[in-house]
């Protein structure tokens, strides 16, 4: 697809991605960045984890956008007690009646709550590591195996995740090969002033929001393949890569990291960020710019999509934790020192 027809198909691309956003503001109140990472992983056919404190709406942000997509919707209460089969499905005997009198059995399978184009995995960290793990499959290869069959999950499909902060009691680290499939981590923080007098208007009062459905499955999936075909300049996919093999310390154990790392991720990075956060600096570039109305990624849009992508990639060391020195404090040093110029 040429340049010239990437932009004449970049107003519909920008017009229903600003439709979703307007439903997704009038339950909504501020929060504009959230929603704009959030709607730019699902443009980019990616998974979104949001993480922040009860009450704050991670989980009426997702279930209003169920609402604006045409999509098959599913929710999973992540508990300690929740079993992998709970989400996946499991296979169980089923008895039938035989024209003779007698009963045959057979093995049927029963599909499970992942079985959804938007999958909603509330509070995912008060599950167990074992339980987190039934999802890897499911996130990475859009599929499911169960007693040794292999079921393929309708397109599109998203998890959606919230979790709380780590430091509260009763919740579990999410695996690092999980974080890793987590297209965007998005923190939700407080609200302002003048947006929780108008939650307050918007909650307390005899009126609801209505929310409408504004598109659907094939025109989500015709949105994906078009960014993937929107140009990315040589130096700017470099600068994605540089972005990357940044996080890597030197003190890493590995023959090529440490390159690109700066005095701040050497001392606290313990492991850096994987091949795909590149792959998501990368979409993620390219979904912005026809946000903008552009046919090519820019390096502002890598810069614009770092924190969301490499946040939950890093992990820190001892020494960051005493220093509360966070991934975001790291990830700005980077962009920071970071040549944008074509680096030998």
């Amino acid at each position: 697809m040429t340049p010239e027809q990437i932009q004449a198909r970049a107003g519909q691309f920008r017009a229903d991605f600003d439709a979703l956003g307007t439903q997704l503001a009038r339950v909504i109140v501020g929060q504009q960045e959230i929603i704009q990472g959030v709607l730019t992983a699902l443009f980019c056919n990616g998974h979104t984890l949001l993480e922040g404190v009860p009450g704050i709406g991670k989980t009426l942000l997702i279930r209003t956008l169920s609402r604006a997509l045409n999509l098959s919707f599913s929710r999973v209460q992540f508990t300690p007690d929740l079993m992998p089969a709970d989400i996946t499905g499991t296979t169980i005997v089923l008895e039938t009646d035989r024209p003779d009198g007698s009963r045959a059995r057979q093995f049927t399978f029963q599909p499970g709550p992942i079985f959804a184009q938007m999958v909603l995995a509330d509070e995912i960290n008060r599950a167990t590591p074992k339980t987190q793990s039934a999802l890897l499959e499911a996130m990475a290869e859009r599929s499911v195996t169960v007693a040794g069959t292999t079921h393929a999950l309708e397109k599109p499909f998203f998890v959606m995740a919230t979790q709380n902060p780590l430091e509260q009691e009763g919740t579990y680290p999410l695996p690092e090969a999980q974080l890793d499939r987590f297209f965007v981590k998005l923190l939700v923080g407080y609200s302002s002033r003048k947006d929780l007098a108008e939650v307050l208007a918007r909650t307390t009062g005899d009126q609801s929001t209505p929310v409408e459905a504004v598109l659907d499955a094939p025109r989500l999936i015709e949105h994906q393949n078009l960014v993937r075909q929107v140009a990315i300049a040589e130096h700017v996919r470099d600068y994605a890569v540089r972005l990357t093999l940044s996080t890597h310390a030197r003190n890493a154990g590995l023959d090529s990291a440490g390159e690109f790392a700066t005095p701040m991720v050497n001392k606290y990075v313990r492991v850096g960020a994987s091949p795909r956060a590149a792959q998501a600096l990368v979409l993620g570039a390219k979904c912005r710019a026809l946000v903008d109305g552009r046919a090519a990624a820019s390096m502002a849009d890598i810069q614009w999509m770092a924190r969301p992508v490499l946040r939950h990639r890093l992990l820190l060391n001892f020494e960051a934790q005493a220093d509360a020195t966070t991934p975001d404090a790291i990830i700005d040093n980077i962009l920071a020192t970071l040549p944008q110029g074509v680096v030998a």
